[in-house]
């Protein structure tokens, strides 16, 4: 699957991560699925990592319930999240594969190993055969 992202939502993605670190940073995404198969996010949510930690996140309820109210006001449908990995490459941890229980998200990871060189990856990640199978997916930054 494609996967469109503005180079502005990147931006505070990454803007965001910065002055999280060293802890993870974590949020939603929102948008739409084209005809045409691309998945286009439209919003992107910054919310708060109530576990204030590096290892992982866990997304303020409150903030996640607001931005869904938000995302219905705006006519998007929930397409994933996104977090950030301050000191470890982007792909999913094996805490992410476990914690991943939506087999239509998208995952977004943004890693800081390389500060002025961040790197932003989507995955789609589902159970199948009792094992949690992971695929990167085409992420494209217009």
């Amino acid at each position: 699957m494609k996967i469109t992202i503005k180079r502005s939502d990147f931006e505070m993605i990454y803007e965001h991560s910065l002055k999280e670190s060293p802890n993870e940073a974590c949020g939603l995404i929102a948008g739409v699925d084209r005809r045409d198969g691309v998945r286009e996010i439209c919003k992107v949510y910054i919310l708060t990592n109530t576990d204030h930690t590096s290892e992982h996140f866990t997304i303020d309820p409150h903030e996640q319930l607001n931005a869904v109210k938000d995302m219905r006001a705006r006519a998007l449908k929930p397409l994933g999240n996104w977090h950030s990995h301050p000191a470890s490459p982007s792909r999913p941890s094996e805490e992410d594969k476990r914690l991943a229980n939506d087999s239509s998200a998208s995952y977004l990871i943004l890693s800081l190993m390389e500060e002025e060189n961040p790197v932003l990856n989507a995955f789609h990640i589902e159970k199948a055969e009792g094992e949690k199978t992971v695929r990167k997916e085409e992420l494209i930054v217009i």
